[in-house]
C-alpha cells in the first residue's frame, strides 16, 4: 500500500472561551473531498470515504485519539512528539467531509497557535495508506484505503504534486503483526524474484530426477 496525502488550502479559525474563562483555539473547515479528481490527480469514490470515516471517527474521534501533527510527516503513523491538535468532529456534508480540531497545549500545538495568532495561514493534509487503480486519466483509492489522521497541520497546503509524490516514491507499506512496516518496493521485488529463481530450481531438479528415473 502507499502512502496518501492530500492538502486542503483553506481552514477556518474559531476561538472559544469556557466557562472558567480559559480559550480553546479551534480549526474548521473541509478535511477530505470524494468523488472530485484533485490537483494530485485522484480520486476517492464517496463509499470508500464513507466506510473509513465511520470507523475513523468510531475508533479514534469517539475515543479522544483522533490526533494530528503539525507539519508532512513521511509515515502513516502518527509521532506523539509532533502532535499539534486533536480532532474533534468530522462529518460528511454532501460530497465534503467537514472536519474539526482543537489546537492542543502541547509544544508543536503551541507553535500552530502562534502561527495562527500573527496572522499565518494554514492548510491541513490528510494522511492515510492505500491501493490505486489508474483509469480515465486518474488515479483511484480503492476499498482498502485506511485513513490514519483525518488532518496534520501544514504550511504550504498549496505544495506541487512532486512534493507528496516524494513522500511516497519507492516506498511500500505493509502490516506485520499488527503493525505497520515500511519495505523498499526494491526490497519488495527482489523477494519475490528471490522467491520465483527458487521455485523454477525445484521444478528444474524434480524434471531432471524424474527424467533419470525413466532412463
Amino acid at each position: 500500500m502507499k502512502l496518501i496525502a492530500e492538502s486542503i488550502q483553506e481552514v477556518e479559525y474559531i476561538v472559544e472561551e469556557k466557562e472558567d474563562g480559559k480559550k480553546d483555539m479551534k480549526i474548521r473547515g473541509i478535511f477530505m473531498q470524494a468523488d472530485m479528481k484533485n490537483r494530485n490527480g485522484r480520486v476517492y469514490p464517496l463509499p470508500v470515504l464513507q466506510k473509513e470515516v465511520k470507523r475513523y471517527n468510531k475508533e479514534f474521534v469517539a475515543e479522544g485519539r483522533a490526533f494530528g501533527e503539525l507539519g508532512h510527516p513521511e509515515g502513516p503513523t502518527v509521532n506523539l512528539d509532533r502532535v499539534s491538535h486533536m480532532i474533534t468532529k468530522l462529518e460528511a456534508d454532501g460530497k465534503n467531509f467537514i472536519g474539526e480540531a482543537k489546537l492542543l497545549g502541547t509544544p508543536m500545538g503551541e507553535i500552530a497557535k502562534a502561527l495562527i495568532k500573527d496572522g499565518g495561514k494554514l492548510g491541513v493534509s490528510s494522511r492515510g495508506m492505500g491501493s490505486l487503480e489508474s483509469k480515465g486519466g486518474a488515479n483511484y483509492v480503492k476499498d482498502d484505503f485506511y485513513l490514519a489522521t483525518a488532518a496534520d497541520i501544514v504550511a504550504d497546503p498549496s505544495a506541487p504534486q512532486a512534493f507528496v509524490e516524494g513522500i511516497m516514491e519507492g516506498k511500500e507499506w505493509i502490516w506485520s503483526n499488527g503493525i505497520l512496516k515500511e519495505v523498499e518496493i526494491a526490497e519488495i521485488k527482489e523477494g519475490i524474484e528471490r522467491d520465483t529463481r527458487s521455485r523454477r530450481a525445484n521444478v528444474d531438479a524434480l524434471a531432471l530426477a524424474k527424467f533419470f528415473k525413466s532412463l
